[in-house]
């Protein structure tokens, strides 16, 4: 999966899942431009892909306003002179406060969520591919979820907006490929986070099934149930399959979702 000489964008790239593929399309031979809401974050992951030898760019950027994203395309195109892929992976899954809520959505959450995952997504696309177009050469790759492909009472907000992506990725799919720009997505399955560490944690406050077990124990039960390969997944994991797609390799592939999920979902 050579990806030397590429020059790829990663929305949500300063920490968790976007720090994993940010950090394995470098390794891959990428320069990476590492955009994020939260600057520091941003410059953090940059600073990492340094000693791997690739150039790094750190941008920050909110999805949800157009400006911003306007503004850092251009930061981008000034400096490389073009975006061979990009990586939409920045996402919400409810409003500051969710979870103190007890999951229970508001219409904050609602809007919140489709302005970030569904919107800000399709925004930065279009932004993007603008540049891609006359190249005749881009490679798209929507971050989605395995929860897109089942719904989830823990937030069907975000559970729904996934499967919005994944409908969206087949549509960007159609209306790009007469530009020879190929457009994926990835689904992740169970990857251990803080905001994994807290929904366990009150899953074993809440279920008596799981009382005494730290939120860790409650995550490794859970996969264990619904993983066939059982165990979680890994940034990392994430990160490789969206090199291939990115890559050359996958020139004949487009308008498809790959679940990353070790089997707990298969179409």
């Amino acid at each position: 999966m050579d990806l030397s000489d590429k020059v790829a964008i990663v929305t949500g790239g300063g920490r968790g899942i976007g720090r994993g593929i940010v950090l394995v399309l470098a390794r891959q031979g990428a320069s990476v431009v590492v955009t994020d809401i939260n600057a520091v974050d941003a410059e953090r992951t940059a600073a990492e892909v340094d000693p791997l030898g690739r150039q790094s760019m750190s941008v920050a950027l909110d999805v949800t306003d157009q400006p911003s994203v306007d503004a850092m395309v251009k930061a981008v195109v000034e400096r490389h002179g073009r975006v061979d892929v990009l990586v939409n992976n920045a996402g919400v899954v409810g409003a500051p406060g969710w979870e103190e809520r007890g999951g229970k959505l508001s219409e904050m959450d609602w809007d919140l969520v489709y302005a970030v995952n569904v919107k800000g997504m399709a925004r930065v696309t279009q932004a993007v591919t603008d540049h891609m177009r006359p190249r005749r050469y881009g490679k798209v790759v929507n971050i989605a979820s395995v929860a897109g492909r089942k719904g989830t009472v823990t937030s069907y907000a975000y559970s729904t907006s996934k499967a919005a992506v994944i409908n969206m990725t087949q549509s960007q799919a159609q209306e790009l490929a007469p530009f020879s720009i190929n457009v994926n997505a990835v689904c992740p399955g169970l990857i251990w986070s803080p905001l994994w560490e807290r929904i366990g944690a009150r899953w074993a406050a809440a279920n008596p099934q799981y009382h005494g077990m730290t939120a860790r124990q409650v995550f490794d039960d859970f996969v264990r149930l619904r993983t066939p390969l059982g165990r979680e997944q890994s940034p990392e994991d994430i990160g490789n399959a969206v090199a291939f797609l990115a890559s050359d390799f996958a020139s004949n592939i487009t308008g498809q979702a790959l679940n990353v999920d070790g089997g707990s979902m298969m179409n």
